[in-house]
């Protein structure tokens, strides 16, 4: 029997490589890394977290797209494996962009007796957004609204529902994600961030290449993330002291085929100078990279 190469992602973001041959072939597809990566979960947009969803393919349910038979393509060398930041990228606040956006909408209400908020509402693609939210001042007294005296925001913000996509694919969405902001009273100086995200999606749905399921999980950590007040200068305010680590694991499989998994881990850095260090590991291959700062474009070696 003629020997059929097995497609693995090798070191690029859109590209694949063979990475061995059989007589007995138990995967013609494989996953290509753009679709793996490049989006974040449905509903991830409206958690705390560093990715930012509205950079990439959109915060719908995952559609995979596949390498098929024959098909063989060399290594690239590009920014994160050609793909730059996973997820639709680096959000705002972590990359020159907009300093702090309080949500607080929905149906809220304050309860006196715990100094929490609750918000609850209702998507349009079928999930359940719920945040509860601490306001407090300086001295440390819960507050029911935000004014210029609050100095902390905690929230812990939930996502759970069933999305489904035109073509009837339907994703089961479980996500989580807690965020304290303090330091944002008047006469602040700095912020800071810590925070962390985590969710599922698992969906079941059509693909050019046939039925498929599939599990994706995403999530992130924020710690000691230090951002100077927004000042008179034209110089966005960026990030000076912390770590952000992201992370997407997609595990499809394809109608009679075997599963393909594959997985990416970002470790961004700041130091205080005006370039961000970035180690990039996807599939066991790491790239270092570097970010500058407000604004750049990422470089990998």
């Amino acid at each position: 029997m003629k020997p059929v190469r097995i497609l693995c992602l090798a070191g690029g973001a859109v590209i694949a490589a063979a990475c061995s041959e059989t007589s007995s072939p138990s995967n013609l597809f494989d996953l290509t890394s753009t679709s793996a990566f490049s989006s974040v979960p449905a509903g991830f947009s409206q958690l705390s977290s560093s990715f930012d969803s509205t950079g990439g393919p959109g915060d719908g349910p995952f559609r995979p797209e596949f390498e098929g038979r024959g098909h063989r393509h060399g290594p690239d060398g590009g920014p994160g494996f050609g793909l730059g930041f996973m997820g639709g990228g680096l959000g705002g606040l972590f990359f020159g962009g907009e300093f702090f956006h309080f949500r607080g909408d929905g149906n809220c209400a304050f309860a006196s007796s715990t100094g929490l908020v609750t918000c609850t509402a209702n998507t349009r693609d079928g999930l359940t957004v719920t945040r509860v939210s601490s306001y407090k001042n300086a001295a440390g007294q819960a507050q029911e609204k935000v004014d210029s005296t609050t100095n902390t925001i905690a929230t812990t913000t939930t996502v759970k529902g069933t999305a489904t996509r035109r073509d009837s694919s339907t994703s089961d969405i479980d996500e989580k994600s807690t965020q304290t902001v303090t330091g944002l009273a008047k006469g602040s100086t700095q912020r800071t961030i810590n925070g962390a995200s985590a969710g599922s999606e698992t969906t079941n749905g059509k693909s050019a290449d046939g039925a498929f399921t599939s599990k994706r999980v995403a999530g992130d950590t924020i710690t000691n993330l230090v951002i100077p007040n927004p000042s008179s200068s034209t110089t966005p305010p960026y990030p000076t002291a912390g770590t952000v680590i992201r992370s997407i694991s997609v595990t499809v499989t394809l109608a009679g085929q075997a599963a393909t998994t594959h997985a990416r881990r970002e470790v961004v850095t700041y130091d205080g100078s005006a370039t961000a260090r970035v180690v990039i590991t996807q599939d066991g291959t790491t790239q270092n990279c570097t970010l500058p700062l407000p604004r750049g474009r990422l470089t990998c070696q």
